[in-house]
């Protein structure tokens, strides 16, 4: 029994021992692992592996103890948690010891002092130990890369988990890891090694007297020069090495007097990316930097700034040199000062000035520019920075307008400065210094408003716009001048029609700081030229009378924009929709559009404000729903705008208005409105409509007439709005009257008004067993529908909307229906319109089934419907006969059309010659759908498309006679693209391509003479030098 037991004791021990000396003398790998493994789960323990390599450890060739080391150090690299303090201490002085043997060892002695330095039970002491035996016995540098990254990494464990101890070595830590730094070349460790540099700095380790040696060990790196290899494996980027010491030298003032001489050195030089660099850094420091700091150096460094801004050639440069002159005042402006110290940022201010202000007054102008832009950097910068630049340079700017001719520019540098007090307006100020010049520059903004100069005028209202966003610079007497002034240019003739949309936009922003102003001096103008656009209208006036009408519904619209205008602007747009009515004037469905589309924009703008959105709804929903009402109602006598308003693209308008009244209700106001407009569409309770005497009931469901019935869709616009929360009322029966109409052939407009409405309720419904009734019912109609009969179409549509209200909301049943819907290909009656219903399936609406409109729309669902349908279309294209073809074309442009080109990139290899075949096709449809998929393909998938350029080159140069316009100008964009495939693939082409793009130079369109210019000379270029 003894000796059994002792068998199996040994056993083990030998099993590890033949697992040693695989690893040591037979060169495998696999029984580290092994061994490991076998720690891990508890068969061995460390001490027994380290017995077991105890002749290995100890062998006189230096080969022998590596691998013997190298396998106790992957043992403890996957194993270090299970260790005792014990263990841990004695691994540490082995490991420590073996610092001095042979240079061949010393890679997996580092290798498991990295594995020990993980561990969580290590005493204290210990880490100061390892690295001062590392400091001492390892020339780091003569190793390879892979083994001084080991030693990064041990000193970042200890700083991680020991940062206390290392702290107490003081300065000497930081000598030490200067020593070990020296030299290093490699990307990947200099990573590591400015991130130990950093953490050094920030977290406040001693570095004594070796500052400047810590800033040359790391600044001769400065600026960085490195481009990855090709095919890097390890990713690092340039970019992540210059922020990476950016990071270190932008860390502390210590540096300033070694880096700000090295950084005016660097932006002096010739070389453009050392000179950005700097300026970049010279930034970044200026957040840690002082007055004290940057004394010494500021006339230098405001000598560099000022020569890149004025002489250079980059853009970039000239960005980051004024980026820099900002960072340079703010930091002045924050240094707190002692009453005696002397104010850099004065005297800096002033050299600054004293170099700019002259080139202001330059007849050339040729720097004024660039002058303005550092002047305008430096004051951005601070309040005080702002008001000394500004008190300097105004005056001078409003000299110079007066006797410039270019007063467009001069007045272009006020503005930039006026922005700039701006930005600085709300701080609490006892002077303000645009004070003293209020009544100057007010004179000047009218003198440009009134110039006959477009381009001055622009500017001007601009200026006007900024001066009226700052308090207590326009009189109540200037405000009345400024709106007299956006009033007039409100109405300007269509070639100023710049200026009277940027009037529009100031009037909008200069109203809500000013309500009152504006409902005293303008509101009122345009009440009366609203009441002469109507008498002008009965007239039947000309267009220009047309345009003045138009020009007043968008200042009205325009200025809506505080909730007191509001209710001033909105009865006055609804009154003039009900003299329109009342009236006999010549009020066509223009009119009548451009009055719904001025209500819409102050809906958008009500939007804003909870209040107003509700005033709007409440005020604006049941005047539109009356007018609609009564326009609906059989009777002898009509106004000439009832049958103007049940036009579609009329009521498509009023559609806009109440769908965006109503996306922004707050659920307790929708549900008091739903509780009156549900029950006038199934009820006919007109009870809360204004004027509601009508001749006979409205019953848009119940035999109404096909007036009634066209109104569905001011009820689809309303309840396809409402949040999800909201409870509609009756909805069991208004679900069932919509499926009966939308399958009704007397009238295509409300049956398809309809379907949506439906659509876009099932969208919102929650699942449940009433969402599957109302599925179910919907595709019995359907069926019904598409059986036979006069209501095919209709039942289409109906699929249609179903289909895209369940697709959008991830429904199983939408798999089926658009299986159905993909059926319908094949169908001699509706196949074209079934291919075109994939465009609608795959877009996005403006009316239901909208996010604005709280519809559930999943993300990704183009991705997923791709996926799940593009196969079985590819698949039916193959099995269909030739007639029918094109349909499955049609349906496949449309879905890839759509899609984003990420998505389409992989799959285009297989699909990319139905595409071509669809080129081919005689629908105009289909061709531009397939071009506009086509474009962008070329441009991100050159490669690809390359395998087909004698098609493409072929097909693209036909379509460019195409009979359709938007085809030909499609194919002359992608000729143009085409230029961006590999050279040498197109040159064979290029004499056959210039001849046959000289036709359509001579098109009768100019936008396709645009075009084919455009393509040509790309062509001409092709193989030319530098193309």
């Amino acid at each position: 029994m003894a000796a059994a037991a002792a068998l199996e004791a040994v056993a083990p021990t030998g099993a590890l021992w033949g697992l040693v000396q695989d690893f040591v003398m037979g060169q495998q790998e696999g029984p580290a692992d092994q061994v490991a493994a076998d720690v891990k789960s508890g068969s061995y323990t460390v001490l027994q592996v380290v017995e077991a390599l105890g002749s290995s450890l100890e062998n006189p060739e230096p080969r022998t103890r590596a691998r013997g080391i190298q396998l106790l150090s992957q043992v403890l690299l996957q194993c270090h948690s299970l260790l005792l303090e014990k263990e841990v201490v004695h691994l540490i002085l082995f490991y420590e010891n073996r610092l001095k043997d042979h240079h061949l060892v010393i890679p997996s002695v580092l290798q498991g002092l990295r594995a020990l330095s993980l561990c969580v039970s290590l005493p204290p002491g210990l880490a100061v130990s390892v690295l001062k035996a590392i400091f001492q016995e390892v020339h780091v540098q003569s190793l390879p890369q892979v083994d001084r990254h080991t030693v990064y990494s041990i000193i970042t464990n200890f700083m991680r988990t020991r940062e206390e101890e290392l702290k107490g070595l003081g300065a000497d830590f930081t000598f030490g890891f200067i020593q070990v730094m020296d030299g290093e070349k490699d990307p990947r460790n200099l990573l590591v090694a400015f991130h130990i540099v950093h953490d050094l700095i920030s977290r406040d380790y001693s570095l004594g007297p070796f500052v400047e040696e810590l800033f040359e060990v790391t600044s001769c790196y400065f600026p960085i020069d490195f481009t990855p290899p090709p095919n890097d494996p390890h990713g690092i980027q340039r970019e992540d090495l210059i922020l990476s010491l950016r990071a270190v030298l932008a860390s502390t003032p210590r540096f300033a007097e070694f880096l700000l001489p090295l950084l005016i050195e660097k932006v002096d030089s010739e070389i453009l990316s050392a000179k950005l660099d700097s300026l970049q850094t010279l930034n970044a420091c200026c957040s840690v930097y002082g007055q004290k700091e940057l004394k010494d150096f500021l006339p230098s460094l405001w000598a560099s700034v000022r020569r890149e801004v004025f002489q250079t050639a980059s853009e970039r440069v000239e960005a980051e040199g004024l980026a820099a002159l900002h960072s340079l005042t703010a930091c002045l402006s924050r240094s707190v000062l002692r009453a005696d110290a002397e104010d850099l940022l004065d005297s800096f201010l002033s050299n600054i000035l004293q170099d700019c202000r002259h080139h202001l007054c330059e007849p050339d102008m040729k720097l004024v520019w660039p002058s303005a832009k550092l002047l305008q950097a430096a004051a951005g910068a601070s309040a005080r920075a702002c008001d000394h630049i500004t008190s300097n340079v105004l005056p001078l700017l409003l000299e110079q307008f007066h006797k410039h001719s270019q007063r467009r520019t001069i007045l272009e540098m006020i503005l930039g400065f006026l922005k700039l007090q701006q930005k600085w307006s709300c701080e609490d100020k006892d002077e303000r210094p645009l004070s003293g010049f209020k009544d100057q520059l007010c004179s000047l903004v009218f003198m440009a408003l009134t110039d006959p100069n477009t381009q001055l005028q622009l500017v001007g209202i601009r200026t006007l716009t900024v001066l009226g966003a700052q308090p207590g610079l326009l009189s109540s007497g200037d405000l009345e001048l400024a709106v007299g002034h956006l009033y007039r240019l409100s109405f300007l003739e269509e070639e100023s029609q710049s200026c009277r949309v940027a009037a529009l936009e100031a009037s909008g922003t200069l109203a809500t700081l000013y309500p009152l102003a504006f409902s005293s001096h303008l509101v009122p103008k345009l009440a009366e030229e609203l009441c002469l656009g109507e008498s002008d209208l009965a007239r039947g006036d000309g267009p220009t009378k047309h345009s003045q009408h138009l020009c007043c519904l968008q200042a009205l619209s325009a200025v809506s924009t505080h909730p007191s205008l509001v209710k001033e602007t909105l009865p006055l747009l609804l009154q003039h929709l009900c003299q329109m009515n009342k009236g006999n004037m010549a009020a066509g469905p223009n009119e009548v559009i451009a009055v719904c589309q001025s209500l819409q924009q102050v809906a958008e703008k009500c939007q804003l404000d909870p209040e107003s959105c509700w005033y709007f709804h409440q005020t604006a929903i049941p005047c539109l729903l009356a007018l609609a009402v009564q326009a609906s109602m059989p009777g002898k006598e009509h106004s000439v705008l009832r049958k103007v308003l049940l036009e579609d693209e009329v009521l498509a308008a009023m559609v806009s208005v109440i769908g965006t009244a109503t996306t922004h209700l707050s659920p307790d106001l929708a549900a008091q409105s739903v509780t009156r407009i549900v029950p006038l569409f199934l009820d006919g309770n007109i009870s809360f409509l204004p004027e509601n005497s009508f001749p006979c009931r409205f019953q848009p469901f119940q035999d109404g007439s096909s007036g009634q019935r066209r109104l569905v869709a001011l009820l689809m616009a309303f309840v396809c709005s409402l949040p999800r929360n909201v409870e509609i009322p009756q909805l069991n029966q208004l679900m069932r009257e919509l499926l009966e109409l939308s399958c009704c052939d007397s009238c295509p407009f409300s049956s398809t008004a309809a379907a949506k409405c439906f659509a876009g309720l099932l969208n919102k419904h929650p699942a449940g067993q009433q969402l599957d009734e109302f599925l179910q019912l919907a595709v019995d109609k359907v069926e019904a529908g598409l059986g036979s009969g006069p209501c095919r179409t209709q039942a289409f549509t109906l699929l249609l909307w179903v289909t895209k209200a369940l697709l959008l909301r991830y429904h199983p049943l939408s798999s089926c229906l658009t299986d159905r819907l993909m059926g319908l290909l094949s169908d001699p009656e509706l196949g074209p319109a079934a291919a075109d219903g994939f465009s609608l399936l795959m877009s996005d609406c403006t009316d239901v089934l909208t996010r604005a409109g709280h519809a559930e729309v999943r993300i990704m669902f183009r991705q997923r419907f791709f996926t799940d349908n593009v196969p079985a279309l590819v698949q039916g294209f193959h099995a269909a006969p030739q007639d029918v073809k094109p349909n499955y074309l049609k349906g496949l442009s449309h879905v890839l059309n759509r899609l984003p080109k990420p998505v389409l990139l992989p799959e285009l290899p297989t699909l990319l010659s139905l595409l071509l075949e669809a080129l081919s096709c005689p629908d105009s449809v289909v061709q531009l759908s397939t071009l506009s998929c086509l474009q962008p393909l070329l441009l991100e998938a050159p490669q690809v498309m390359s395998l087909h350029i004698d098609t493409l080159v072929t097909k693209f140069l036909n379509l460019s006679s195409s009979p359709s316009m938007a085809v030909r100008i499609a194919a002359l964009q992608c000729m143009h693209a085409l230029t961006r495939l590999p050279t040498p693939v197109l040159l064979p082409y290029k004499p056959q391509v210039i001849r046959a793009l000289a036709k359509p130079l001579d098109d009768k369109k100019r936008l396709v003479r645009k075009e084919a210019v455009s393509a040509r000379g790309e062509w001409f270029l092709l193989g030319s030098p530098g193309s």
